[in-house]
């Protein structure tokens, strides 16, 4: 089967079985453009929705953006994956330099505490949880869907986690799989990249830039940011 017609082949697959997989990249705490996007891409009961990690630090309402996907959780097929954030404030518990490295302006881990009172006891069980039970990656006929990257001479179940929750998107070679990588953690400019092999969601949509979503069957994507704006486009190669 050439790859024009396989291509076809899942296409025609995933239409009869899921209307769209909808990967939504880095939140960081900005629940007003993760509002807006969900209001943007109206996600039914037949869509997958992934968020790729880093819904924690940096912006204004990491409990809120919890507390939204939560509700989306009970309604929605949706798989949330692990960022490197989220493995900074599960490690904060755990020694003083992860605890001093997770507060710093770095990483921004204030500014998630100060929407729980200031102090870890203030997050509640719940939003554990849902830090905690994030997946390292998801996998599909076409794609792997992960926070940072993936080694691209090893099969996912021998991967170093590291290399998920950290590896940059300019390290990106082929996987072994042929799938394309489909990532976040590595900011981009105002539009997500597409490198072929991989392609990064990050739009840094903390720091006056986009929340990017990306539909993984049609090449189209959305974009909103936390002044409610949205607007739209299409990764320009096939993927």
């Amino acid at each position: 089967m050439s790859k024009l017609k396989a291509w076809q082949f899942h296409l025609h697959h995933y239409a009869q079985t899921m209307k769209r997989i909808l990967v939504i990249g880095d939140i960081h705490g900005c629940r007003v453009s993760l509002e807006t996007m969900l209001e943007t891409i109206q996600p039914t009961a037949d869509d997958l929705i992934v968020t790729l990690g880093d819904y924690v630090d940096r912006g204004p309402d990491s409990r809120g953006v919890i507390e939204r996907l939560l509700e989306l959780k009970k309604t929605h097929n949706f798989i949330h994956l692990m960022g490197n954030h989220e493995i900074q404030m599960i490690r904060a518990l755990e020694a003083p330099h992860h605890k001093e490295r997770f507060l710093s302006a770095l990483c921004g881990g204030n500014d998630t505490l100060a929407n729980y009172g200031g102090k870890f006891k203030g997050i509640p069980e719940e939003h554990w949880e849902f830090i905690t039970s994030a997946e390292l990656y998801h996998e599909t006929d076409q794609h792997i869907l992960v926070h940072a990257g993936v080694e691209p001479n090893l099969a996912l179940t021998d991967q170093d986690p590291e290399t998920f929750y950290y590896q940059r998107f300019y390290e990106a070679e082929p996987h072994m799989s042929g799938k394309t990588v489909i990532c976040g953690h590595t900011i981009q400019g105002d539009s997500p990249t597409n490198i072929g092999h991989t392609i990064c969601l990050d739009t840094c949509a903390y720091g006056g830039g986009w929340l990017t979503c990306l539909d993984t069957l049609s090449g189209k994507y959305w974009q909103t940011n936390e002044q409610g704006q949205r607007r739209e486009g299409e990764i320009p190669e096939v993927i």
